[in-house]
């Protein structure tokens, strides 16, 4: 068969496909993937520092996920769990609810995109408590959904020309460390602003009104960012004062990305009542979650969410496969080893190069952020030319934010390519260091 190339391929699809349905990076295509390599349709091999955007911690095409998938799609492709249950679903349903960070009885409801999972935290949530509110945070990413996207905070894009959105929302300001003032001890920024979550609710967002409260313990596309442990405890309490739900999004950082299974296992003091899960759970099949109290999950009968391909017997069948090779290849453990070398590394590069400025690392995961040397502000430019280079160099990483390197790669990569990836960054950053990367593209990334 006649092998078309990159460019071509991409010529003939930009015709139809919507802008709106891709972010700008690299014009590839990508034609296969093993393990953290990845092969494009000009045969071009790169190593892959993003996991698909998390959604496959067990690397690409892993065998033991594909024969599951095979020998499924053998048996059978598809029948609706709306309406009757099939083994492979009926197998991950008590496996994936005996794996929730949530404390006694956990029920579980199945969808098809973390969007959706974080749209059922609403419905659920809103039918327990009887309460209309929603609190979610800024620099939040929970989907595209009307829902999800209605609790998002990390682009004006996910606003402009659609609303108006769901009403009830409720956004109070994430802790991520460019807001901590200067010489400020974590405790009094963690005070602060809790002081500034407090405020809605001192001033026009009644308490007893609110269902939820939902929060990535570590969020991802608002740049990789850990929420302070006080600041996280101090919410946590106060919706337990108040009778208000909490909700964690582990759609990106769940199932060992952040060198824990849970992103929440970070903070032994908060125990959620629901939690959204996705993307990796069936290694990037169409595949979500939401975990839940007993009661919560029980406060909504169907068809109140139900989807017809969520939950299906491939998928439920890739995701078996998928807890199969995190448990027998020690996946977590595994993220939280290489996790530490890629923190050595990155605190290596933030002492060689001034432009490098915050670096956090949570397991195989992380964001490090491109300043302007003399002002300590953000360099989109920089990174853009930083990752454009790598890129060139045989490594896919991209930024968030316009200024912060993205750092995924899959759970499985091998040592021997996670220090190649180091050696093509650190000669990106050497070049761009000499002032020999000129290249700038513009409209690139969020």
């Amino acid at each position: 068969m006649f092998q078309m190339s990159n460019q071509k391929m991409l010529d003939k699809e930009q015709q139809h496909y919507a802008k709106a349905a891709r972010i700008k990076y690299f014009d590839i295509v990508i034609k296969s993937g093993k393990g953290a390599i990845l092969t494009d349709e000009d045969d071009n091999k790169y190593i892959d520092l993003l996991s698909s955007a998390s959604s496959t911690n067990t690397g690409h095409s892993h065998p033991h996920v594909v024969k599951a998938i095979q020998d499924q799609a053998n048996q059978l492709i598809q029948y609706t769990p709306a309406y009757f249950a099939t083994t492979p679903e009926a197998e991950l349903t008590p496996r994936v609810a005996a794996l929730a960070p949530i404390e006694g009885p956990v029920k579980v409801a199945f969808g098809n995109s973390g969007s959706d999972a974080n749209d059922a935290i609403i419905k659920f949530a809103r039918a327990y408590t009887g309460r209309q509110y929603i609190v979610s945070f800024t620099g939040a990413y929970h989907g595209s959904t009307y829902g999800s996207i209605s609790t998002s905070g990390v682009s004006l894009n996910m606003t402009r020309k659609i609303g108006p959105l769901l009403p009830g929302v409720v956004k109070v300001p994430f802790p991520s460390p460019w807001y901590k003032l200067p010489h400020e001890s974590d405790d009094d920024f963690s005070d602060r602003m809790f002081a500034a979550f407090k405020l809605p609710f001192e001033t026009y967002l009644p308490a007893d009104e609110t269902a939820v409260i939902e929060i990535e313990a570590i969020q991802g596309d608002g740049g990789f960012v850990k929420a302070p442990e006080k600041f996280l405890n101090q919410v946590y309490q106060f919706a337990q004062a108040h009778g208000i739900l909490f909700a964690i999004d582990e759609v990106n950082q769940g199932l060992g990305r952040s060198g824990k299974m849970w992103s929440i296992d970070h903070f032994p003091d908060v125990h959620p009542d629901l939690v959204a899960v996705g993307k990796s759970i069936a290694s990037g099949l169409p595949l979500s979650a939401v975990l839940g109290r007993k009661e919560v999950l029980d406060a909504l009968d169907a068809p109140g969410n139900v989807y017809t391909t969520a939950g299906n017997p491939v998928t439920t069948a890739a995701a078996n496969a998928t807890l199969d090779v995190i448990e027998d290849e020690n996946l977590v453990q595994r993220s939280a080893k290489l996790g530490k070398q890629a923190h050595q590394f990155f605190d290596k590069m933030k002492n060689k190069f001034s432009f490098v400025g915050d670096v956090r690392i949570y397991g195989l995961n992380g964001g490090i952020d491109i300043v302007n040397p003399e002002t300590g502000k953000p360099d989109s430019e920089a990174a853009t030319k930083l990752i454009c280079r790598i890129f060139e160099l045989g490594a896919l990483m991209i930024t968030v934010r316009g200024n912060i390197l993205r750092f995924q790669p899959p759970l499985v990569i091998k040592e021997s390519d996670l220090k190649k990836a180091f050696a093509m960054i650190e000669q990106a950053m050497q070049e761009l260091n000499e002032g020999k990367l000129t290249k700038s593209p513009t409209n690139m990334g969020w």
